[in-house]
């Protein structure tokens, strides 16, 4: 496996908070290194396989922080309130 960088627009990013959320999770994904999140680009930045990009997107996703564009309508309204979750746990720990 080779690593690359890969880089994810996300919707939702708030806080400290969500960024604590964001660097615990992905950083429990094995292969994945190296997770860095800039709130004013609302980017996500790795090193990973491109093989994982699906599963980091799931990751991103399921956390409440889906790729820019990628969801809308009822599903976005549903990742909006998962995010104010994440980011309410990111802050606590």
């Amino acid at each position: 496996m080779s690593t690359q960088d890969m880089h994810f627009e996300i919707d939702n990013l708030k806080c400290g908070g969500c960024e604590k959320t964001i660097l615990k999770g992905l950083n429990a994904l094995d292969g994945v290194t190296d997770v860095s999140v800039d709130h004013e680009l609302q980017m996500v930045s790795l090193q990973a396989d491109l093989a994982m990009r699906a599963t980091i997107l799931e990751k991103l996703q399921d956390m409440g922080y889906p790729e820019k564009g990628s969801i809308e309508g009822f599903e976005a309204g549903v990742s909006n309130i998962k995010s104010y979750v994440s980011c309410a746990i990111g802050k606590m720990s």
